[in-house]
């Protein structure tokens, strides 16, 4: 028999007693890692397919692109990944401890989702086809292309941990068939109907929706702003944390995060209005229920729809006014550079994907400058602006009292030479 092969005849096999075999054998084939100094097994049906992935393996072995199987399952590695996605021994892409809203959703995800699916797999076992089967069965369950997006996200968590751990070779996770995410619609509102928005509002609550609709902090960053963090001298709101529902006060998202924005002066005769009402100051939060509680984002959601369906208005959210304020930066003409620090974004390109298009009407404005730019005013002529007359060929003055020309016959192109008056 070929080296590393050895053939494997069944229980029931002449053989196993020194006769000749009665069975139709198997061959099993082996390979040699000499990096981790384990063997690679597989059973084939033939001779010749044993020998061709036995000579295949081996390379790979060599390259790196194959590792000697893993005993870890999909759910042992989630339960590794939640764990230290929880208490930060995980790092996220950017090197930074997951948020714990983020750790949650994941531990939310995995064992609702992918653990009860995949979780008996070994992680060397499953191929990219039984992700694909995976992601076909969250399609058929009707869940949205976003929805099976987020579900995939903290299985590619673990097969890129997995994979820098060198116990998987291939991340099956890869090149998958996933429906389209179709852009959702980006609510703005134009400046004169989110005024419509702050006038329909109890004096209460105007103070939070001015901020949310004119400076764009997220939800986190307005639940954790504290009075501290807002410079009235110099017109800005310096974001220094956000809030997590379980943890309380949190780092921001991004290193970005942490910034200044400009206060419009709607946004400071609230907040001035705001303090007065409250009577806070200092370290105590400008929109707590108490000075250092925050408020439940249901319920200061469920008073403004209150106030806006009795006005007429259709009630937006705090992301919605987020994304209302970076617009009105971008209508503005503001560089794009400082619209993206506002906003807390780490690259100026994010910016303009995300809110890169004008607020309501802005296609008037743009028709009207193009219009300006193919067709400019035509100059009225003065008298320092006369249009000069065709040659004559009589030396007949052209433009008496500002010049005077004469044309010689002698030039066949009529050379036109000035003359004093």
């Amino acid at each position: 028999m070929a080296t590393g092969i050895r053939v494997r005849h069944s229980r029931h096999c002449s053989s196993q007693e020194g006769g000749r075999c009665s069975c139709k054998p198997t061959y099993q084939a082996q390979a040699y890692d000499t990096r981790t100094g384990r063997q690679v097994w597989r059973t084939f049906p033939t001779l010749s397919a044993a020998k061709l992935w036995r000579q295949d393996a081996q390379v790979a072995l060599r390259r790196g692109t194959m590792r000697p199987p893993t005993a870890k399952t999909i759910a042992e590695a989630a339960e590794v990944l939640i764990k230290g996605a929880h208490d930060g021994t995980i790092l996220d892409r950017g090197g930074k401890p997951y948020k714990p809203s983020t750790a949650r959703g994941y531990e939310q995800l995995l064992r609702a989702y992918v653990v009860p699916a995949l979780g008996a797999w070994k992680l060397t076992q499953i191929q990219r086809r039984d992700v694909q089967d995976f992601v076909d069965g969250l399609r058929s369950q009707g869940l949205s292309p976003s929805s099976i997006a987020n579900i995939l996200d903290p299985l590619r968590v673990i097969f890129r941990r997995a994979i820098r751990r060198d116990e998987v070779a291939i991340d099956p996770t890869e090149n998958l068939d996933l429906p389209a995410i179709r852009g959702r619609r980006d609510r703005i509102e134009p400046p004169e109907r989110a005024h419509e928005y702050l006038a329909a509002l109890p004096d209460s609550e105007r103070a939070f929706w001015s901020v949310a609709l004119f400076c764009g902090l997220r939800r986190g960053e307005l639940r954790g702003l504290q009075w501290t963090n807002v410079d009235f001298d110099n017109g800005v709101i310096r974001v220094e944390r956000s809030w997590d529902p379980v943890k309380g006060p949190v780092d921001v998202k991004t290193g970005a995060g942490r910034r200044a924005v400009p206060m419009a002066f709607v946004v400071r005769r609230e907040l001035m209005t705001h303090k007065q009402r409250t009577m806070r100051d200092g370290p105590d939060l400008v929109f707590g229920r108490t000075k250092t509680e925050a408020f439940f984002a249901s319920t200061i959601r469920a008073r403004a729809n209150k106030a806006w369906t009795q006005a007429g208005l259709e009630p937006i959210t705090p992301h919605e006014a987020r994304h209302c304020a970076i617009s009105y930066f971008i209508a503005a003409g503001l560089d794009w550079k400082q619209i993206s620090t506002w906003a807390g974004h780490g690259d100026v390109r994010q910016t303009r994907n995300r809110y890169g298009h004008l607020v309501p009407g802005g296609e008037e404005q743009a028709r009207e400058r193009l219009d300006a730019y193919l067709n400019p005013p035509k100059p009225i002529p003065t008298v320092a602006h006369t249009v000069a007359q065709p040659p004559n060929n009589d030396e007949t003055p052209v433009n008496a009292g500002v010049l005077k020309y004469r044309y010689r016959d002698s030039n066949p192109g009529y050379r036109r030479e000035r003359a004093a008056s």
